[in-house]
């Protein structure tokens, strides 16, 4: 599948209030020291998506859906954007739709974090709750059943089935990962929620270098607690989504993510989220496999602020 043309950005920066939009991308990588005593010719970096102004790799994908709907003129005034989300995906709406002078809806799990609940409430958008018990499959129901009762009401951009979440990616985060590793990349990890991260950044880096070991990671369990991420046989499996693109699939445990959260906090100064710490198991689990030298590039989607409450670092 081919990309579309690098996306148009200026009917949004046209907009006198899009100035917060500028701010997206152009994360930068953090060294990573956990795994150099197991594999001391092995270098492991971290991209920082935490740096974006909405604090999440998912300002990426809104602000691509978004553009997107402004130049086809599915986004325009008096529409309100909805869409589901298990929280960084829909902060990033609300802040983006409080810029741009939009109102945003979205469906959330009730069970997500409260620190991500209130900051989509932070920027004016209106929550409806689903139930826990069916996690984002519920939500995305849910939003699904309001947007065809109000088609003429809302712009439903559909995160798990629009192209321009993954081409946010190989527009962005994959040359950004050539350009800063300067090329000499050799393996790259990111988990599985909406699966545009994953998708877009290795669609691009296997086009510069057909030889970069793409490697995707989901939860091991349907009742796992790494929120953001998609236990797929169990899950509605989005549109986007394309597994003959990864050359490794892993799926890991909670426990095991969480413990590498906790490590790297405490060890490195680096505060992330739960999907950090599966993309971490990640990198152990190739090192057990054998990897033991190259450059390797996992995505850190968010911080660890907008989790304290719950439990993932335990009661210290």
């Amino acid at each position: 599948m081919q990309a579309s043309p690098r996306p148009d950005l200026t009917v949004l920066r046209s907009l006198p209030k899009a100035g917060i939009a500028d701010l997206v991308g152009n994360t930068p990588l953090l060294r990573v020291h956990l795994f150099e005593e197991a594999a001391p010719e092995l270098t492991v970096f971290a991209k920082a998506e935490f740096v974006n102004p909405g604090g999440s790799v998912k300002d990426r994908a809104a602000l691509a859906m978004l553009t997107a709907g402004l130049k086809s003129g599915a986004l325009q005034p008096g529409r309100t954007i909805l869409d589901s989300t298990s929280g960084n995906t829909g902060v990033a709406y609300a802040m983006l739709g409080a810029a741009l002078g939009y109102p945003v809806k979205l469906v959330v799990p009730a069970n997500v974090s409260i620190e991500r609940k209130q900051l989509m409430s932070a920027y004016g958008a209106e929550l409806v709750l689903s139930d826990p018990q069916e996690g984002s499959d519920g939500a995305i129901r849910i939003c699904r059943d309001l947007a065809l009762q109000e088609p003429d009401h809302y712009y439903y951009p559909d995160q798990y089935n629009n192209p321009a979440n993954w081409q946010a990616h190989y527009w962005g985060t994959g040359p950004e990962i050539w350009e800063q590793t300067k090329g000499e990349v050799t393996h790259f990890l990111a988990g599985l929620g909406t699966s545009g991260t994953f998708v877009g950044t290795s669609r691009r880096l296997k086009e510069l270098n057909s030889e970069v070991v793409c490697v995707s990671l989901e939860p091991d369990d349907p009742f796992h607690g790494l929120e953001g991420l998609k236990h797929m046989a169990s899950s509605i499996v989005p549109g986007i989504y394309d597994p003959d693109i990864a050359d490794l699939h892993l799926m890991g445990p909670t426990d095991g993510a969480y413990d590498l959260v906790l490590k790297l906090a405490r060890q490195e100064g680096i505060l992330v989220g739960h999907s950090t710490g599966l993309a971490l198991w990640g990198v152990g689990e190739l090192i057990r496999q054998g990897l033991r030298e190259g450059v390797v590039v996992l995505i850190c989607p968010d911080g660890g602020a907008r989790y304290l409450s719950s439990g993932l670092y335990g009661g210290a």
